[in-house]
């Protein structure tokens, strides 16, 4: 039963001097509040399927947009900020959050409205950065969140009380369950129209005398009044050399004086902002929030005791991954033997409306037979990401991360290293991206380094072919998959390599103290269906995206590449053997003749060596191209799964099969290590300094990583000869 059973405190009218707006102009939302909040889940409740991910210019943080519109038809735009634990601009998260909000991004509005996200269970935490954006001179509307824990905890908040100590609109809600958006839309469109509010608390007169210059310094580099007494007292606790201080002549050396005179009035200048903030918090909660005993944290607690536990802890984390790639296979096969016959159908009935020749071949081949040998492994992305889902909304991969702490300090990186490295398994950009929270440049470093090896869902669809073509899909015990445990082993193969790595250049070029890790453990909580589903089908969509822009374009390429020059038939060879040769005599055939003597120690042909090459642009492309190949002048019935095709692959010469088991491992094994990802390098450069020296650090990386791939595959392929597997 919803715990928001009474609407929010009526808000007052606007005054005569507020803020006027046009009639159809759309209203501008910035939404910030901490990590843990609910502030995505309340973003997805909001925009829905409306919105568009990419980065803010300049720097590699993800920057989400969208909108949506009001039951009365007005136009509302939103943008998610990087959680934030305050605006002190120490990592690049809190600096893109204050540079939006003060309305110094080149690239960006500056918000009508900010939405602060508070969780209700963890009011005093949560106010610090509140008090902080009330003094930036812009509205400010603050959704109560996650109310329904709050109460279950027996903490009651005096909203009424709430709202007039902070001088704003407040909204209780519950966002995973879409509860109290309707008043809070409302709210923002009144508080649109509210004077902004100020600093609800004074400073003592010597901190406000020894101000005065930096605020002025402030207001005539473009701030507002507002937002330079919180820039100010922000700054007292920066060092004065701080890149933030230069661009304001005469800054730096007035913030030195004014810490000068904090100092000799018993202050202390970079404790000053977090005692006077914290002082004012106290007193607002004494006021507002009463507590009665309830214990909700024996059932959280009991729940720690198991997955916390030094032995069983990691056997569940590795049962959990079991599970989930074993439901990879399981789960996703209806849907994916429905999109191959979907797909081989379109292609045929599209095929037959043209004529035989080239053309026909482009469509059915390049096109239906590039793009749909990707698209067909859609299913286990949604269901990869759902699972990725469920364990962070939950509250688990916390609980992951601090597992694996013990293993992260033995080689050497801090705990939260394991948080991007957990985002690898979705994709190795964000996951470089997260290490934006690691604080330590040396700790920073090596995780970015090793980030992609972690087996990203890029990866997916080149271990599902091999897996599914080459992997008998018997179960032991009933329910556990030798597939599941092939895939399995590719992701522990991947982890472990990248534990080793950063061992490595942690005592090695990145050598350094380890630090300790302090992480918040989130409650648990149960997973919003919507918000999970509005994630899933954002990946989908960038997934299919993709499919439809590099993976088409470089599937037409590759088509025209084996299709050009054309080869003159040869009356004595028979159907396939023409085929062979029309492959080996074009464009594509010759370049992959020419990469051969490279592969070939590892037991691949030139088709794979070319496909290996072409996957460099993003690692899907493997399978199309091996698609495009298959496909083109195929004689058989074009709707034969690529999978099968590899199986009965037969070498002209010898008549081998030219696909084994052993040749399978090896591949896998070879695209766990190999950085087959332009636009990993890409974010490499520039999340490890850019210029000359983030080019190094992508060089270092991409070469040791393809020795390391090029030496696994080599002792896999030949110590399975030498053993007997694979002739």
């Amino acid at each position: 039963m919803s715990t928001l059973q009474s609407p929010p405190p009526a808000l007052p009218p606007p005054p005569p001097d507020s803020r006027s707006r046009p009639a159809g102009a759309v209203l501008r939302v910035a939404i910030i509040g901490n990590p843990n909040t609910g502030k995505t889940t309340l973003f997805n409740a909001l925009t829905g399927l409306r919105q568009r991910v990419g980065n803010f210019a300049g720097v590699t943080v993800e920057r989400v947009e969208g909108n949506f519109r009001t039951s009365d038809g007005r136009k509302v735009a939103v943008l998610d900020l990087p959680g934030s634990y305050s605006l002190s601009a120490g990592s690049p998260d809190e600096k893109i959050a204050l540079d939006v909000l003060l309305g110094k991004s080149a690239d960006l509005w500056h918000p009508d409205v900010v939405l602060v996200v508070i969780d209700a269970a963890h009011l005093e935490r949560n106010l610090f950065l509140t008090s902080q954006v009330l003094e930036l001179g812009v509205p400010v509307v603050v959704a109560l969140n996650q109310f329904d824990v709050a109460e279950a905890q027996g903490i009651q908040i005096d909203i009424p009380e709430l709202a007039y100590e902070l001088g704003v609109p407040i909204v209780p809600t519950v966002a995973k369950r879409s509860e109290g958006i309707d008043p809070l839309v409302r709210a923002l469109f009144t508080a649109a129209a509210l004077p902004p509010p100020e600093r609800k608390f004074a400073l003592p007169e010597a901190v406000s005398a020894a101000l005065a210059p930096v605020r002025t310094l402030l207001v005539d580099s473009g701030l507002t009044p507002g937002a330079s007494d919180m820039e100010a007292l922000r700054l007292l606790a920066l060092d004065c050399a701080d890149a933030h201080l230069r661009g304001v002549a005469g800054l730096a050396p007035a913030v030195a004086e004014a810490a000068r005179q904090l100092r000799l009035a018993g202050f202390q200048s970079n404790r000053f902002e977090s005692e006077v903030r914290y002082r004012w918090i106290t007193e607002v909660a004494a006021r507002t929030v009463t507590r009665t005993a309830v214990d909700t944290s024996q059932i959280s607690h009991r729940i720690d005791d198991v997955v916390l536990h030094r032995v069983w802890g990691p056997v569940i984390f590795l049962l959990l991954m079991a599970i989930v790639f074993e439901s990879v296979f399981s789960w996703a096969n209806p849907f994916i033997d429905a999109i191959e016959k979907g797909l081989a159908y379109l292609g045929q009935a599209v095929g037959g409306l043209l004529p035989e020749g080239d053309l026909q071949s482009l469509v059915v081949d390049g096109i239906f037979g590039g793009v749909g040998s990707v698209l067909v492994f859609l299913p286990q992305i949604a269901i990869l990401f759902a699972f990725i889902g469920l364990l962070e909304q939950s509250g688990y991969m916390a609980r992951a991360a601090f597992l694996m702490d013990r293993v992260m300090r033995r080689v050497g990186l801090h705990g939260k290293s394991f948080i991007p490295m957990l985002s690898g398994y979705a994709c190795a950009v964000p996951g470089i991206m997260a290490t934006r929270t690691i604080e330590d440049p040396k700790d920073r470093l090596a995780t970015i380094m090793v980030v992609p090896l972690m087996s990203c869902s890029a990866r997916l669809p080149v271990y599902t072919l091999l897996i599914g073509a080459f992997v008998p899909a018997v179960h032991y015990w009933g329910f556990v998959g030798l597939q599941g445990l092939t895939m399995l082993s590719m992701y522990l193969l991947g982890t472990v390599a990248a534990l080793l790595a950063a061992a490595v250049f942690k005592r090695t070029l990145l050598k350094g103290p380890v630090r300790p890790m302090i992480l918040e453990l989130p409650p648990y909580r149960l997973p919003s269906v919507k918000s999970l589903a509005v994630s899933v089908t954002q990946r989908c969509r960038l997934f299919v995206q993709r499919a439809g822009t590099v993976i088409l374009s470089l599937s037409i390429v590759l088509w025209a590449l084996a299709t050009y020059p054309k080869h003159t038939p040869d009356a004595s060879l028979s159907p396939p053997a023409q085929q062979e040769a029309q492959l080996a005599n074009s464009a594509l055939g010759r370049i992959g003749h020419a990469i051969e003597p490279l592969v070939r120690p590892l037991g691949y042909d030139w088709k794979i060596g070319v496909s290996i090459a072409a996957s460099f642009a993003a690692r899907e492309v493997f399978v199309s191209t091996m698609s495009t190949i298959y496909g083109v002048g195929n004689v058989d019935d074009d709707a034969v799964a690529l999978g099968q095709r590899l199986r009965e692959e037969t070498n002209a010469d010898t008549g081998k099969l030219v696909y084994t088991p052993l040749v399978a491992v090896g591949l896998m094994v070879f695209y766990v290590f190999a950085l087959m990802c332009m636009s990993t390098i890409a974010v490499t450069v520039r999340e490890a300094g850019g210029g000359r020296i983030g080019w190094g650090w992508a060089g270092l990386q991409f070469t040791y990583m393809l020795v390391l791939a090029y030496g696994a595959a080599w002792v896999v392929y030949h110590g399975g000869l030498a053993l007997g597997f694979g002739r």
